[in-house]
């Protein structure tokens, strides 16, 4: 097995806003927004559709990814609030998680700027197609659970904490594929795909599949390749994307916003029963060898490969645990104070429910009481703890914390 971590397909800027429920009760007045209104599937064709998105997510604790009709939009309604720049994308913030840790990485990109050589970890190397620099910036709204925003005729109250993504990005809806991306896979113990979720059009999806499935050849035949499924802008074609991976993905992940979209339904995380028919009714959608949901309280994994990757889902919830709490300042010591926290009683319910009569693995989550929690890029940061288990980067990240005991047992010179 070769010793590289490469993650893909694509990276973003990100607008995270700084939550004001009075700015956002001001808009939803303004814009004269009632209850009856409130829907996550109105086009955002312009600011106060956003409001009503964003409004309706809220009202039921909800996340997802939408699409905007220009960036024009974002940066109307980022203007309102306090904003941070920071990098989003499934394999960046995962490289981020692993670059607390110590592990290094490399990363496929389709579009830079100065604001991603300014933020991109040092450890990072980067296989890239973007042939000039573009700006096209993902909002990212992520409101705290009890806050209430006034409507024209009503108010509503978030029942959890949750992130929506805003966005149009066009060289992530292209998604072109860095011709040196084979090159970098030759040596990879592990390849993340992710960010398909983005692009409209079948024909050139198709078109990239071509691409990546040209570059995949070159993995060693002992590489795992983790494929991250998010919000599609066209679910219909996430059904394309597995037609044409499925067979060469080993672990297959969603968080339960996703599970949720799959099945047409809510399903209360809480109640074993609940729980263990969605994971079998999934499965047969997406038969992946480890198929692995991961929410709040707790990840599980269905599927014949399951029992090989307990120790990649206790590295991955542990991890997205210790930046729920702790944010991207997060270090390989605060993961051990994370290890030492209680687990979720109900998530343990869950999962055990689900192996004695699912078959599968399962790891709850931990309790984390906070003040001031992040849920921005926590599946991100779970992908990135569970690469952290793929031996290769298992060493790396022994070898980190190694190095940093011993420079923190030397005498000062």
């Amino acid at each position: 097995m070769g010793g590289d971590l490469v993650l893909g397909l694509g990276g973003t800027v990100d607008y995270e806003i700084g939550w004001d429920a009075d700015v956002l009760s001001a808009l939803a007045q303004r814009y004269g927004i009632r209850l009856d209104e409130l829907t996550t599937t109105t086009p955002v064709i312009d600011e106060r559709a956003l409001v009503v998105t964003v409004l309706a997510f809220l009202a039921t604790g909800g996340g997802g990814e939408r699409f905007v009709l220009s960036s024009d939009i974002v940066e109307r309604f980022a203007a309102h609030f306090d904003v941070e720049i920071t990098l989003g994308g499934t394999g960046v913030r995962a490289g981020i998680a692993l670059d607390r840790i110590g592990v290094p990485t490399v990363q496929h990109l389709v579009s830079i700027d100065d604001n991603v050589r300014r933020l991109l970890p040092a450890s990072m190397r980067i296989v890239s197609s973007a042939t000039r620099d573009t700006l096209d910036p993902h909002l990212i709204v992520q409101y705290p659970e009890g806050t209430t925003v006034a409507l024209a005729d009503a108010a509503v109250t978030a029942p959890a904490s949750n992130r929506l993504i805003f966005a149009n990005d066009a060289p992530n809806r292209e998604m072109a594929i860095a011709p040196d991306l084979g090159g970098a896979l030759a040596g990879a113990a592990a390849f993340l795909v992710s960010g398909f979720n983005t692009m409209q059009d079948a024909a050139l999806l198709e078109h990239r599949l071509d691409d990546l499935g040209a570059a995949m050849r070159h993995l060693p035949a002992d590489a795992l390749v983790y494929y991250e499924d998010a919000g599609f802008y066209q679910r219909e074609l996430s059904s394309l994307v597995r037609s044409r991976l499925l067979d060469r993905i080993d672990v297959y992940g969603m968080n339960e916003d996703e599970l949720q979209e799959y099945l047409g339904r809510p399903v209360d995380l809480l109640a074993p029963d609940d729980v263990v028919a969605a994971l079998a009714e999934v499965h047969e959608v997406i038969p992946a060898r480890a198929l692995v949901v991961h929410t709040k309280y707790w990840a599980i994994a269905v599927g014949p490969d399951s029992p090989r990757h307990r120790a990649g889902l206790e590295s991955a919830v542990r991890t997205a645990a210790t930046r729920y709490r702790l944010g991207d300042t997060c270090t390989v010591d605060d993961l051990d104070d994370t290890a030492r926290l209680p687990r979720h009683a109900g998530g343990t319910a869950v999962v055990a429910a689900a192996e004695s009569r699912r078959g599968a693995t399962g790891v709850p989550a931990f309790l984390v009481d906070t003040a001031h929690p992040t849920t921005i890029g926590l599946g991100d940061t779970f992908v990135g703890g569970f690469l952290a288990a793929v031996p290769a980067a298992a060493r790396l990240a022994t070898a980190a914390a190694l190095e940093r005991a011993l420079d923190a047992a030397s005498p000062v010179r």
